[in-house]
């Protein structure tokens, strides 16, 4: 079964720092990016970074300079450390396994083929 179990999530002051992991099972690993999405209540699903097979990286501007994506292939984990979180950070974050990519700033547009079950993230002001 394909798994993308994101997990390191929970509440925060702001200004402070996460890491968040995503483990990946069931399918072939280097086949695909691993992105990051994330959802607040009452709003879209936000794509936020995402870390292509061949290790580029891409960013929403909501979160560059902030978060920073990264790979541990031998793991099949991929983190996002998240630093200066602002209370408008505050969602559901998940991970998934990424087909497409396209980069229009502000925003980061991600397709996906598999994507997991997300971690809460609570930022308090």
């Amino acid at each position: 079964d394909v798994q993308l179990q994101a997990s390191g999530g929970g509440l925060v002051q702001a200004g402070g720092s996460l890491r968040l992991s995503c483990a990946a099972s069931g399918f072939t690993f280097d086949d695909y990016a691993i992105g990051w999405f994330r959802q607040a209540p009452g709003k879209e699903r936000e794509g936020l970074s995402c870390i292509s097979v061949d290790g580029g990286t891409y960013y929403a501007d909501s979160v560059k300079g902030r978060f920073t994506i990264s790979s541990d292939n031998a793991k099949n984990t991929v983190y996002l450390q998240m630093s200066s979180l602002k209370p408008e950070d505050t969602a559901v974050y998940y991970c998934a396994a990424v087909d497409s990519i396209v980069v229009a700033s502000p925003a980061l547009s991600l397709g996906y083929r598999y994507a997991g079950q997300g971690t809460q993230v609570t930022v308090s002001s």
